[in-house]
């Protein structure tokens, strides 16, 4: 059976617009979509007693509320997109972790309902990208990035061996898309080479560094190239903090791609400077791509 695009939703503006993007998402790659909302209402709403004990609770008709708004709204924005809803009786992470088992990618909103959820981009989000065993994309950033109209993809590689599963998205969503491919590798010259050497040495330094991160990059890239030969690629080497380089560079793009070492136990480790600062501060969708080692 194919994998579905899973969104999550809470009935909040970030959580319909993670669901508009999920949208075009699931029709751009032919995939079915499955909303889901997770509510713990049968664990805290009280039994009724009197003559209106039979009616629902409360908690149970918003929660099917809130999802089978979603699936109108869903169902309204295309007709070319199998689409299902399910109200889960969990917690939100444990929920989303549970279909990340069995979905294409999850797709979620960059904020939470309540004022600190929106002040640190919503805890569910972070550990949710941070555990998941599929891709997780939050939907964020401008206008522009959030309509596609930049026509490109974003992809920050690291080291060959532990950015596979990224770079295999990212080719996939710049052949969906019809799309440009920004590639990027950010570098840095070690310290000690930084400091006190003359201008001569320096520059010798920072050409090698920078002809080591283009093989790198060539690396990492060549057997995804090679199975998407329709898909342009602009190969960039940048010396920089990659959290920063990438971030700079998502303004002007659809979508950005970066890796995520895979994340073991219930209580995962948290995101990498890279994923975090850009799940923080992109100006577009981010989707972090789990790692398997």
């Amino acid at each position: 059976m194919e994998r579905p695009l899973v969104v999550g939703v809470d009935g909040s503006d970030p959580a319909l617009r993670a669901l508009d993007w999920a949208v075009d998402e699931a029709a751009l790659h032919g995939l079915p979509l499955r909303i889901v909302h997770a509510s713990t209402w049968e664990h805290y709403e009280p039994p009724e007693s009197g003559p209106d004990a039979g009616e629902p609770p409360g908690e149970q008709v918003l929660a099917e509320a809130v999802a089978g708004a979603a699936v109108e709204r869903a169902r309204s924005r295309t007709a070319d997109v199998e689409i299902g809803a399910e109200v889960l009786p969990e917690e939100a992470v444990d929920a989303l972790l549970r279909e990340a088992h069995y979905a294409y990618a999850l797709v979620l909103g960059s904020r939470g309902r309540g004022e600190i959820l929106g002040r640190l981009l919503g805890s569910v989000g972070v550990e949710v990208a941070a555990r998941a065993r599929c891709p997780v994309v939050v939907v964020r950033g401008d206008r522009a990035g959030l309509a596609g109209s930049h026509r490109s993809i974003l992809l920050g590689v690291g080291e060959p061996t532990k950015s596979a599963e990224a770079v295999r998205f990212a080719f996939r969503e710049a052949e969906a898309r019809g799309c440009l491919l920004k590639a990027v590798r950010a570098w840095r010259c070690p310290a000690h080479e930084r400091s006190d050497d003359p201008p001569l040495l320096a520059t010798q330094a920072q050409s090698y560094h920078d002809k080591q991160a283009a093989e790198q990059l060539d690396a990492a890239l060549a057997e995804a190239a090679a199975e998407h030969p329709a898909v342009t690629v602009r190969r960039t080497t940048v010396e920089g903090p990659a959290h920063k380089v990438l971030v700079h560079r998502a303004a002007a793009a659809d979508l950005l791609v970066v890796g995520a070492g895979h994340r073991h136990g219930h209580f995962g480790l948290p995101l990498g400077r890279v994923a975090h600062s850009a799940l923080c501060h992109a100006d577009c969708p981010v989707a972090v791509v789990p790692e398997h080692t």
